[in-house]
């Protein structure tokens, strides 16, 4: 499976990069594969592209602030939870949201 992943947080630190972490290790321990741009204080990081997008079999949204370029997931299978849930609990996050599409 492939998936997509936004992580932000108000801050744009540490749980935005403690939530991609968790969710790269959860996708890798269940066998697929993920691409996780994070919206912090550095801007964008590891951009989601068009392709990545016609790949996705979900898109999982662990924010908890308004988004860039949100409009680029519209019409897209969206998983959405708080930055918390991934930091805390990638895989019930990964596992939940792959449910939703099969």
């Amino acid at each position: 499976m492939k998936i997509v992943a936004v992580t932000a947080c108000p801050a744009g630190v540490a749980h935005t990069y403690m939530a991609k972490k968790g969710l790269q290790k959860s996708a890798k321990k269940l066998g697929h594969k993920i691409k996780v741009e994070t919206q912090g204080s550095m801007g964008i990081e590891n951009e989601i592209k068009e392709k990545d997008l016609q790949m996705a079999d979900i898109v999982i949204m662990a924010v908890d602030t308004k988004i860039d370029k949100e409009s680029r997931f519209e019409g897209l299978k969206i998983y959405e939870v708080p930055v918390a849930d991934a930091v805390k609990n990638a895989d019930q996050v990964m596992t939940d949201a792959i449910s939703l599409i099969e």
